[in-house]
């Protein structure tokens, strides 16, 4: 069955980008819902915007949607991630700007306070989209996959020059919580010389040694380093199901992330719904249903977090 959030949540901090201060409440909707954005901020035109992969416009830096008249959110990725991984299908989410805000950079403060808000589950099945054939986008060296597969499976290889990083790969199967225990604490990184460039055309003004991993050659710069040695390809997976969950829907399918990134795996879901026979929406059974993000997740899961 579909769900909602059982309480609203409220949610504030800065914006990456901007720096500006921003609140965001999460509530409960009715069944196919969806999961939509609503900017309070916006007077002079529809201040509703769903969170779907054709309503993404492109920016390298993060995942942006915008609705037929301009109006925009950006920074989705850890919320929308968040919602999946805890098995929201359903939610209205109030903002008064224009950018989700980055919290510590990872999904765990949404997370945290989701699990607890509770579910209500809604009398609708849930379709989830199967993947029935491979589907796949290149540019240059970077590759975004899908492929089949019986439960939503994450496969993700990244290579940087940076010995702090360098090249890490990390494969989990996002059924019963994984999402939540090994992926949903690991924040966004960069790298110092990135984070001095960003600044200098006015972007990453709240961004903190304290809200992202900044490296510098072998180098961790942020206080206490890495939360695992793998944190880096861990939030590669988290933005991967972030991005995914604008599908509309849960996938089951195998996504295989290499050196990928927020506009492939968007090209990705674009290259798919191109082609109709590489996909299909099922109803979700007992059996399916149990494969699925989120499902399983509990309050005693929270000290993953810490």
């Amino acid at each position: 069955m579909q769900t909602t959030i059982q309480t609203s949540v409220t949610f504030t901090g800065a914006g990456l980008h901007s720096g500006a201060p921003v609140r965001m409440t999460v509530s409960p909707v009715e069944a196919d819902t969806g999961i939509r954005f609503r900017r309070n901020d916006v007077t002079d035109a529809d201040p509703v915007v769903p969170a779907r992969w054709d309503a993404v416009v492109p920016s390298r830096l993060c995942t942006l949607i915008a609705n037929a008249e301009g109006t925009s959110v950006s920074t989705i990725e850890h919320i929308m991630a968040a919602l999946a991984g805890c098995g929201i299908h359903n939610a209205m989410i109030d903002i008064d700007g224009p950018e989700v805000p980055i919290l510590d950079g990872s999904a765990a403060p949404f997370v945290a306070r989701l699990i607890p808000a509770g579910l209500r589950v809604l009398d609708r099945p849930l379709r989830a989209l199967r993947v029935l054939a491979p589907v796949e986008v290149r540019e240059g060296e970077a590759v975004a996959r899908l492929e089949p597969a019986d439960s939503l499976e994450i496969d993700f290889h990244i290579d940087f020059a940076d010995k702090a990083i360098g090249r890490q790969t990390k494969s989990l199967d996002m059924a019963n919580g994984a999402f939540v225990r090994e992926l949903a604490t690991s924040r966004t990184f960069c790298r110092q010389a990135d984070v001095d460039a960003m600044r200098a055309r006015g972007l990453a003004l709240g961004g903190t040694l304290e809200n992202a991993v900044v490296v510098d050659g072998d180098r961790v710069l942020s206080p206490g380093g890495l939360r695992f040695a793998d944190e880096p390809v861990r939030h590669k997976m988290l933005d991967a199901l972030g991005d995914l969950a604008l599908a509309g829907g849960p996938i089951l399918g195998r996504y295989i992330g290499e050196r990928a990134g927020h506009a492939m795996t968007n090209a990705l879901l674009r290259a798919l719904f191109a082609q109709p026979l590489a996909y299909d929406w099922v109803d979700c059974g007992v059996v399916t249903g149990r494969k699925l993000p989120g499902v399983g997740v509990t309050v005693a899961d929270l000290p993953a977090l810490a």
